[in-house]
């Protein structure tokens, strides 16, 4: 399913739950797509009443190539979603590289955004709200560079995924879990999880891939926003054993909030966190 901004672009969302329940927008992993919801997650928001809306950034699976000069900018393209859907108020989760984004929305539409949920997100690279080390601050030398080839780059990853990765994507699969941080291979191991991952990550490749680089583009620049000028409720989820985003990243993040809490999980890696989902989305309900 898509919904049409008013520029013509489209936007891919995937819908769980019913009209009347209320309502939580969930932004992908880089790479992922609108469907990278996990089972437990949808199962647990039906028996409290909330609706989870998963939203595919440009370039990704149904959604329309574009590119934003900041990330803030995404929160148009969001507002419209909501309100070609009939939603005034909602609440945001991230995951990873969906972090930014829904802290982009918190920081842009107060008024509709209740809180946000971050699942091992990623933090700035630009800027007072960026802290040391990590892979995107490594990545920020190469921001300028990455731009001039951006749709080229966009266009053969996209490609490549389609036409070579994703036929092995199970053996790919296989082996993230066998080197992969320990909670990360429990976690992914499950049937349930295995067949969410493979399930959004094929849908999404038979379309496109392309907004894995777009995001890459965006992480190395300046967001647009300061994360202590953010009013609402923002919830950090990270864990100690994260190999793509330190812990020290979610400690930064939640302390420069106005508003912000730490939810440390020990042990757990990057992917991890999508088990504190379903208290995320408690969280969020007892806001809404």
């Amino acid at each position: 399913m898509a919904v049409v901004v008013p520029d013509g672009r489209q936007i891919g969302i995937a819908d769980f739950g019913d009209e009347s329940d209320l309502a939580v927008l969930w932004f992908h992993g880089t790479p992922g797509a609108r469907r990278q919801v996990p089972p437990a997650a949808v199962e647990h928001a039906e028996s409290i009443g909330v609706r989870i809306i998963g939203v595919e950034r440009p370039g990704i699976g149904w959604s329309t190539p574009h590119h934003y000069r900041h990330l803030i900018d995404w929160a148009e393209d969001v507002a419209n979603v909501c309100k070609s859907l009939g939603i005034d108020r909602f609440g945001v989760i991230g995951l990873s590289g969906g972090g930014p984004y829904a802290l982009a929305c918190a920081a842009a539409l107060p008024d509709q955004v209740v809180a946000a949920a971050i699942l091992g997100g990623v933090a700035p690279s630009q800027g007072a709200d960026a802290p040391a080390g990590g892979i995107v601050r490594f990545a920020k030398p190469f921001g300028p560079a990455l731009t001039l080839v951006r749709e080229p780059m966009a266009r053969a990853f996209s490609c490549t995924v389609r036409n070579i990765l994703a036929p092995l994507a199970h053996p790919v699969f296989d082996l993230y879990v066998r080197f992969g941080p320990r909670s990360d291979r429990e976690m992914l191991a499950r049937p349930e999880m295995r067949a969410m991952f493979m399930d959004d990550l094929l849908n999404a490749a038979h379309h496109q891939l392309k907004g894995l680089v777009y995001d890459a583009v965006l992480f190395t620049r300046d967001w647009g926003f300061d994360i202590a000028d953010i009013e609402v409720p923002l919830f950090f989820w990270h864990g100690d054993a994260d190999f793509f985003v330190p812990l020290e990243h979610g400690e930064h993040m939640a302390g420069l909030a106005k508003n912000g809490t730490l939810h440390f999980r020990p042990g757990d890696g990057h992917l991890a966190t999508l088990d504190a989902s379903c208290d995320a989305l408690d969280l969020i309900k007892q806001v809404l």
